[in-house]
């Protein structure tokens, strides 16, 4: 009875969206595990104030903004549509009523994939009441994302070489959280293929890769924590 193509396809999503939930979720139970020992590792070394919970729903939320790529048009920011602003009501409501009963989409009965059972292994009880928030954004805000600050003759750096540079390079991806203010951009195809053909960055096929302006970097390297 809708019109609106846009309106259309969110219907549709929301008919859809439990049983997607349902199979993201068990996605993440596979990788759960590397997950814990790396929170638990990192509450061990840092001290008992670390809350491990939080470092994997936090990780987890990353991982779904990373994933939003696979769907950007070449944009760091993934668009939403203009009915998502203003989500019409019957929309809503069939999300919640779908949520509470289940998806009328048919479950697939198959072996349990491996890291199924991972959520009743021990330190994970927390976990219990854990779910998936999606719609959440990342956060380009502060200083460092002034658009201003971007000209013809800004240097840039692969973060990669920066991690390496700091001190972290066997730590893939540390420098990111340790300062999430970074500005940083996500290489897509084009890019990553064009920093290979100029010796740049070997092929990382499906590897993210980020550029940081090199200034930032060199600030760092001169402060305190890593002179």
């Amino acid at each position: 009875s809708f019109t609106d193509p846009a309106v259309s396809m969110d219907l549709l999503r929301a008919v859809l969206q439990p049983s997607i939930n349902e199979e993201i979720r068990g996605v993440f139970n596979k990788y759960m595990k590397f997950f814990q020992k790396a929170a638990m590792n990192v509450r061990d070394n840092v001290g008992e104030e670390v809350d491990p919970e939080q470092l994997i729903q936090e990780t987890c939320r990353s991982c779904l903004e990373q994933a939003k790529l696979l769907f950007s048009d070449g944009k760091k920011v993934v668009p939403r549509l203009p009915h998502e602003q203003a989500a019409p009501k019957r929309a809503r409501q069939m999300d919640e009523e779908l949520n509470r009963r289940g998806s009328p989409v048919p479950k697939k009965r198959k072996g349990r994939p491996p890291g199924q059972s991972l959520l009743n292994d021990r330190g994970v009880s927390g976990m219990a009441a854990w779910k998936l928030k999606v719609s959440e954004p990342v956060r380009r805000d502060g200083p460092k994302w002034d658009p201003s600050r971007l000209t013809e003759t800004t240097t840039f750096v692969l973060g990669s070489r920066a991690n390496k540079a700091l001190g972290m390079g066997g730590t893939r991806g540390r420098l990111y959280i340790k300062h999430p203010h970074l500005f940083k951009y996500a290489a897509d195809p084009q890019d990553k293929h064009w920093l290979a053909e100029q010796q740049h960055m070997r092929a990382t096929g499906g590897k993210m890769a980020y550029l940081l302006i090199e200034e930032d970097i060199r600030d760092l390297a001169a402060s305190d924590d890593y002179r």
